[in-house]
């Protein structure tokens, strides 16, 4: 590595620091890179601002989810004069929005990573009418939160429920696969190693092997209705796809409201907050209308094939509320159901006590999938995980 004192000032000790705010932020950000960044500037200079960015990007940056953590901790890291106010002002939680600006698009990771111990400020005694709140969920307010419907929940309650989600332990159905490794119980003889034992043991059979197939998790695929009824529940569900996709599940995702729209790469981003944002901002038809029969039809013919493999489980988020005639809905849902192994239905309907399936829509989807669930609170997405790992069989409830 460079050594300290061939940079300009304090030059090498900032990079390094700021190579170690990205690294805490979710970056991949290795000495090597650190070293080649320092070589670099030796060579380009820092007369250009401009160039001093394109260096640090070209050294530091491996992918391309990772430009808009970048491009915001350079604008605070080697720029603004009250980064101290403004990255405190960040972790502190926000009661009420006023009107004004819209805040800035810097996320709470970047926050953590760049005062990981922020100093507290001296707490004034509250008024005696006042009533001091404990931030730590109770085992009452943690049974609310799981049985609250996302549509009515709050700012601050929303926050709390993605933190419940986050901690939520994924299951996922193992699926047999054609390989094989090694066991330790008895099964199929692995006759190739239980040779090679013969051969180091003078050809005497006393240490046989097995060997089991090995298992791979189901993939799924989420289809998510993005219309005005169906936003906040297709928001939260994107953060479930972000938790699945980033464990150990196959996960391919799109959004259709009057079209349709892959966000699986959108979705790649480690903050999942930052994720669903980028999917907001990319789809133009969000909380807008909805043709499911249209959106169907072009999944079914440009990307069935190609992201749904027989053996994948498909997740529909929609209310199913269709206008028009529903006969090519009902040919789309059927082509649907035959292209993967299980079709789950995910219907925040479900959570009114005497729904009946009249609307012609949901009269439609209804016969051609096999699971009929709720999804409009974290007991409904914890009721899903259990199905996700469950092995039956094709039933419809």
């Amino acid at each position: 590595m460079i050594p300290l004192r061939s940079s300009p000032g304090r030059l090498a000790e900032n990079v390094m620091h700021f190579a170690r705010v990205l690294r805490t932020a979710g970056m991949p950000v290795g000495s090597d890179r650190v070293a080649t960044a320092l070589q670099a500037l030796q060579v380009t200079g820092l007369e250009s601002r401009t160039d001093f960015h394109a260096v640090l990007a070209a050294c530091l940056l491996d992918r391309a989810e990772h430009r808009a953590l970048f491009d915001q901790a350079f604008e605070l890291f080697w720029r603004d004069p009250d980064l101290t106010g403004r990255m405190r002002a960040l972790l502190l939680p926000k009661v009420q929005a006023k009107d004004g600006a819209p805040p800035p698009p810097e996320n709470r990771r970047l926050a953590s990573a760049l005062f990981p111990n922020p100093p507290r400020p001296a707490a004034e005694p509250p008024p005696p009418e006042e009533m001091e709140l404990e931030t730590a969920l109770s085992w009452n307010q943690r049974e609310r939160l799981q049985k609250a419907d996302f549509e009515t929940m709050t700012a601050d309650e929303w926050r709390q429920a993605q933190r419940l989600l986050a901690q939520m332990k994924l299951v996922f159905e193992p699926l047999l696969t054609r390989r094989t490794r090694a066991a330790s119980r008895p099964g199929r003889v692995d006759w190739r190693s239980t040779l090679g034992a013969m051969a180091r043991h003078g050809g005497e059979l006393w240490d046989l092997r097995w060997r089991t197939r090995r298992t791979r998790p189901a993939p799924l695929v989420l289809l998510a209705d993005i219309s005005g009824s169906m936003s906040k529940y297709s928001r939260m569900l994107l953060h479930f796809a972000h938790a699945l996709a980033h464990a150990e599940a196959p996960v391919e995702s799109f959004v259709f409201g009057t079209r349709l729209t892959r966000t699986t790469r959108l979705l790649k981003s480690r903050d999942p907050d930052l994720a669903v944002g980028e999917v907001v901002r990319a789809v133009q038809d969000w909380s807008g209308g909805t043709r499911i029969t249209d959106c169907l039809h072009e999944f079914n013919r440009r990307w069935a094939r190609r992201v749904l493999p027989g053996n994948a489980t498909l997740l529909l988020v929609s209310d199913g509320l269709e206008h028009g005639d529903t006969a090519a809905l009902s040919f789309e849902m059927e082509r649907l159901h035959k292209s993967c192994r299980r079709l789950i239905w995910l219907n925040p309907l479900l959570r009114f006590d005497g729904f009946e399936p009249r609307a012609g829509g949901i009269k439609a989807i209804l016969p051609h999938v096999d699971r009929f669930l709720p999804v409009h609170n974290l007991d409904s997405l914890a009721q899903l995980v259990r199905v996700l790992a469950d092995h039956a069989p094709r039933s419809l409830r």
